[in-house]
């Protein structure tokens, strides 16, 4: 059986390394991209690069953005009182597309799932009890999966036994049911994030 050249290879197990690419799906993509003009993968190349050397992370949110703060940080318009917590970037963006909330957001770059080894000290949690004072209401958005419910009765508790002065003025609320149980929020389409928003509740 004739091997692949070692160029095609090592580009195969580069692509086999991202979420939800299988073997075949792999060496579809690095034939693709061969057959492309030089031009075009030096553009891909450069767009990769460019991936890190022009995002930055914003030191209140924790959103990938272009600046620092983020442009949702840095927008006055936006009510303070009020802090929405999701697992990724792309669940604020996809709440963002609902047009409903005008808060601001928290992104803890995951979720607890002690079965992947990672618990609440590799997430950003403890960022979000300095951001507190003048909140009166804390949305929990993660996703309404095993971990995401975890993650959120730990952030309940969290606040519950801290030290902070406004603690009992802070409703914490968690997102409504109006995603499917065990479905991420960055897939849901905008009318269900709209429902979701408005029938959040106390927890």
């Amino acid at each position: 059986m004739q091997k692949l050249p070692k160029a095609v290879r090592q580009l195969v197990e580069k692509f086999e390394r991202l979420p939800g690419i299988g073997p075949r799906s792999a060496q579809r993509l690095v034939f693709y991209l061969l057959h492309n003009p030089t031009t075009e993968l030096e553009d891909f190349a450069d767009k990769l690069l460019a991936l890190k050397r022009d995002t930055v992370m914003c030191a209140k949110c924790h959103n990938v953005a272009e600046s620092n703060p983020c442009s949702i940080c840095a927008d006055a318009n936006r009510q303070t009182n009020s802090i929405c917590v999701v697992e990724q970037p792309l669940d604020l963006l996809a709440l963002e597309k609902s047009g409903r909330y005008h808060g601001l957001y928290h992104v803890l770059h995951g979720s607890i799932a002690p079965l992947n080894n990672i618990g609440p000290d590799q997430l950003y949690l403890r960022d979000l009890l300095k951001r507190l004072g003048g909140v009166t209401e804390l949305i929990l958005a993660t996703n309404p999966t095993m971990e995401g419910e975890a993650t959120a009765l730990y952030i309940k508790e969290m606040i519950t036994t801290s030290n902070l002065s406004n603690k009992d003025q802070i409703a914490i609320t968690r997102i409504g049911h109006g995603l499917p149980i065990g479905a991420d929020i960055e897939y849901a389409d905008g009318v269900t994030l709209a429902r979701a928003l408005e029938g959040r509740r106390q927890i």
